[in-house]
């Protein structure tokens, strides 16, 4: 790169045929990943200078149909992204701004006037972009448990006033229903649903006929892999995720060659085939740094940052790279990398829940390019930044109930419906001697189990709660406090 301007230099120069040695690689590094884990499926490409030098299917879409040659992962597989919809998406708004429909810093409540979060100065300022790098001061995910309680989109979106926000534009949560209530405000301006506009703007342009951001395409593709949950010491396919409520933000489905073209695009600053999707300026503060994510440690650390729906940081060569990660806690996880220095990228799509699978080959490639030989040890050092992710919600989990415990009220005395703003109301009910919690559009019904006094227990398996979650229910007079629901200290129901 010897026009390059100085920042735009590697400390670290990547010789001639690096690149062809790494690809050669990645066969025997896939391998090696499904062994050690046994996850049932995966899918990696990588595309370089505009071409796909490398696109492969691994193991099988269903564990439960065998190995045979119709159940195999392939280049054309349809795979849930989940999280890098995100990236996906911000193209989307990208196009959006290229057209003028929008602008990045169009405040969303021009677009939908319903749109309220708690302060009222935010409410009428927060823009587009905020949003989408997650800087408006939402909580962190904020909206996702009212959607494992069946809540539609707009339904989320309007109970989001009811959360406490930190610091405006200084603080960095991420949030799904940020980026979705962003990505409605776009469709609002183009006047087309969300799932019509990026069909229209980015998956036909592109040549994706595999991908679409609603869930019944994907279901509906005869080769689409199935999710699947670590059951004790095997991958098990149980659940199924339908991600509709936060499309913009999780509900992308494509095949590993649909997305070698949105690479291709990306790499090319918004040029596909000669086709322009999005022009450079509108794309340029997507994949740069716009609000820092997470702060160094110590003063050797490196940053990390967010632009528009795209991590973005600098490797340990000095080189410019941006990501993202999907993760389905009931059974997908996806990871795709961009070394644009090298005009380089790679995406790994797997039908396993998030442990790291994805990320751990992405960062060995990545290693294997600029510096010839893999450095860390990236199995472990993900395993264990994933691990949050798999542990169980409660403070009772793994706990013995009491053996003398106190006793309840008579049960009856525990009936009625509790209401609460932003959760919608609990109504608590009593048959047959067993007392039952009702929450929710779609009244999801627990069993009230009797821990110690006035204190219950009902167990949880949803997206964010994974199967063995246990919650407290907790009476006192004319209120119920559920544990699990009141992380932003909103989990009070009063009757």
């Amino acid at each position: 790169m010897p026009d390059a301007s100085p920042n735009e230099r590697s400390a670290i120069q990547i010789p001639a045929g690096r690149i062809d040695d790494a690809v050669a690689k990645v066969d025997g590094l896939v391998g090696e990943l499904m062994q050690n884990t046994g996850i049932p499926g995966m899918a990696v490409a990588i595309v370089h200078g505009g071409k796909t030098l490398y696109a492969k299917g691994f193991g099988v879409r269903d564990v439960g149909k065998g190995g045979g040659p119709d159940n195999k992962v392939d280049a054309d597989t349809v795979f849930q992204l989940a999280s890098v919809s995100k990236s996906v998406g911000a193209t989307v708004v990208a196009h959006a701004v290229t057209d003028n429909v929008v602008t990045w810093d169009t405040p969303v409540v021009s677009k939908l006037p319903w749109f309220a979060l708690r302060d009222p100065y935010v409410t009428g300022q927060v823009t587009i972009a905020d949003l989408y790098s997650h800087r408006s001061g939402l909580p962190d995910h904020a909206g996702d448990l009212l959607e494992d309680l069946g809540y539609d989109r707009r339904q989320v979106l309007q109970r989001l006033k009811y959360l406490p926000l930190a610091p405006f534009r200084i603080s960095y949560a991420y949030t799904n229903f940020g980026v979705t209530a962003a990505a409605e405000a776009v469709a609002a301006a183009a006047g087309q649903s969300w799932e019509d506009l990026s069909d229209e703007v980015l998956y036909r342009p592109l040549g994706m006929g595999s991908t679409s951001s609603r869930f019944t395409d994907f279901l509906a593709r005869p080769n689409h892999a199935v999710n699947h949950v670590k059951v004790a010491d095997r991958w098990e396919a149980r659940y199924q995720r339908d991600p509709d409520a936060q499309s913009p933000a999780g509900g992308v489905s494509s095949s590993l060659n649909d997305m070698t073209h949105w690479l291709a695009m990306v790499l090319a600053d918004g040029v596909y085939n000669g086709r322009r999707i999005t022009s450079p300026e509108a794309l340029l503060p997507v994949y740069t740094p716009q609000v820092i994510s997470r702060h160094p440690v110590s003063p050797r650390a490196r940053a990390s940052f967010y632009g528009y729906g795209f991590n973005v940081g600098v490797t340990s060569s000095g080189r410019t790279e941006y990501s993202h990660s999907g993760a389905f806690g009931l059974g997908a996880a996806a990871n795709f990398v961009v070394l644009p220095s090298e005009d380089l990228a790679i995406i790994a799509l797997t039908n396993a829940g998030p442990i790291g699978v994805p990320e751990t080959l992405t960062a060995e490639f990545m290693d294997l390019v600029q510096y010839g030989q893999v450095r860390e040890d990236w199995a472990a050092l993900y395993k264990k930044a994933f691990a949050p992710l798999n542990e169980l919600a409660g403070s009772l989990v793994g706990k013995q109930s009491p053996a003398n415990p106190a006793p309840s009220r008579p049960l009856n005395d525990y009936v009625g419906v509790y209401a609460n703003d932003y959760w919608g109301p609990a109504t608590v009910t009593y048959h047959d001697g067993q007392l039952r919690l009702s929450l929710g559009p779609k009244n999801q019904t627990f069993d009230l189990t009797h821990w110690d006094g006035d204190t219950f227990t009902f167990t949880l398996s949803t997206e964010n709660a994974l199967p063995g979650s246990i919650s407290k229910a907790t009476f006192a007079g004319d209120t119920l406090n559920l544990e699990y629901y009141d992380a932003d200290k909103l989990g009070t129901f009063t009757r």
